[in-house]
């Protein structure tokens, strides 16, 4: 990450601190660890962490174990990288007390109960008095609005899922498996360059189609049946996210009905979203249409969410008023309506848009059946 990058962005969390009478805040999310600092280390497990970044008025720690040592220190220009030989706990107390910090934020959502528990005590311990207070959504809010750099990365990464689905649509038959599928996807995005997968790839087949986050198993494709696969990849760090309905053969008369409403409902919420717009009143754009047509009990999870180092931030387009958020310009979000009859699967389609002011730009490329045209 560039110097001015990393500068600009802790200039703004530090104005933050002042904001809310801080003395330093603890980053303990792994994506938010990535945006402030440029360490790319992940955390696969709950239980483990590659570190914790300590901000405060004038400092800037990266404290982490001797696995991320060389790491750290190659990639997170401007921090003080600090190795913890006994225990985290005793780090940073030891660090909060030399720097005579009294009000400390953290992370609630990314900080366990059990190292919570341990880090406060290790603090008390230590004999300082140190009142911990939880900030919610601090640097996920200026996450939220991507800069040119951050779009750019998430459609690289796009192009490639784009490519990956084409070629994997291309193969599909009667015979293969949904985990068949999926390992397709997987080895494709790999070896086309991918530095991950944003998440285990999604095929459903058949009824499975009508579970939204069904997982591969050995389902046969069949003809005539729908077919959600749902993929993404990160590309230095930003992740895609892409679904397309397939089906084998001639289509159906239902499967005609349902694709071409989801995908009436994403043209019209791709038409009405832009940045200044009610989360909720987002949704509405794609729910209404849905609704209208008499499956609105079928449509059960949000219109779409935020895209960026996770796959899943802020903002959400959830119908739920007491969750609505207004919409930043600069935002990147999914679009995806979907409708699941448990009696015969489902269909969901997804597209990326970035918003701007006035409109939404459409990121994704990749086409739909021709008897719905080209998105």
């Amino acid at each position: 990450m560039e110097r001015e990058q990393t500068a600009a962005r802790l200039a703004w969390l530090r104005q933050r601190l002042r904001e809310f009478q801080l003395d330093a805040h603890l980053v303990s999310g792994p994506e938010n660890r990535r945006y402030l600092s440029g360490f790319t280390a992940r955390d696969e497990l709950l239980t483990e962490t590659s570190g914790y970044l300590l901000l405060t008025a004038r400092e800037a720690f990266l404290l982490t174990d001797f696995r991320y040592r060389e790491w750290a220190a190659a990639e997170a220009a401007g921090f003080q990288v600090v190795i913890y030989q006994r225990s985290l706990g005793e780090t940073l107390a030891e660090i909060l007390g030399e720097e005579g910090i009294r009000r400390l934020g953290f992370e609630p959502a990314y900080l366990s109960v059990r190292q919570y528990e341990r880090l406060t005590r290790a603090v008390a311990e230590a004999g300082l008095t140190v009142e911990w207070l939880p900030q919610e959504n601090l640097v996920e809010e200026r996450r939220e609005a991507k800069d040119p750099a951050e779009v750019a990365a998430i459609c690289r990464a796009l192009r490639l899922t784009e490519r990956v689905l084409a070629e994997v649509a291309a193969i599909l038959r009667p015979g293969l498996t949904e985990r068949e599928v999926a390992w397709e996807i997987e080895r494709r995005l790999r070896e086309g360059g991918a530095e991950g997968l944003a998440f285990a790839p999604i095929v459903a087949a058949g009824k499975n189609s009508a579970r939204p986050h069904h997982q591969p198993g050995d389902t046969v494709l069949k003809p005539g049946e729908p077919i959600i696969i749902d993929l993404g990849c990160r590309m230095d760090g930003y992740c895609s996210d892409l679904t397309r309905t397939f089906i084998l053969g001639e289509p159906t008369p239902r499967f005609r009905e349902i694709y071409g409403l989801v995908r009436q409902a994403q043209k019209r919420a791709e038409t009405g979203l832009k940045g200044g717009l009610p989360s909720d009143a987002a949704d509405a754009l794609g729910r209404e249409v849905i609704s209208q047509a008499g499956f609105g009990e079928f449509f059960g999870h949000s219109l779409g969410h935020g895209v960026g180092l996770a796959v899943h931030e802020a903002p959400s387009l959830s119908p739920h008023a007491e969750r609505a958020t207004v919409l930043k310009a600069g935002s990147v979000v999914t679009v995806e309506p979907g409708i699941y009859l448990p009696d015969w699967g489902g269909v969901r389609l997804e597209n990326l848009v970035l918003l701007q002011e006035t409109h939404a730009e459409v990121l994704t490329r990749m086409g739909f059946y021709e008897w719905e045209g080209r998105g």
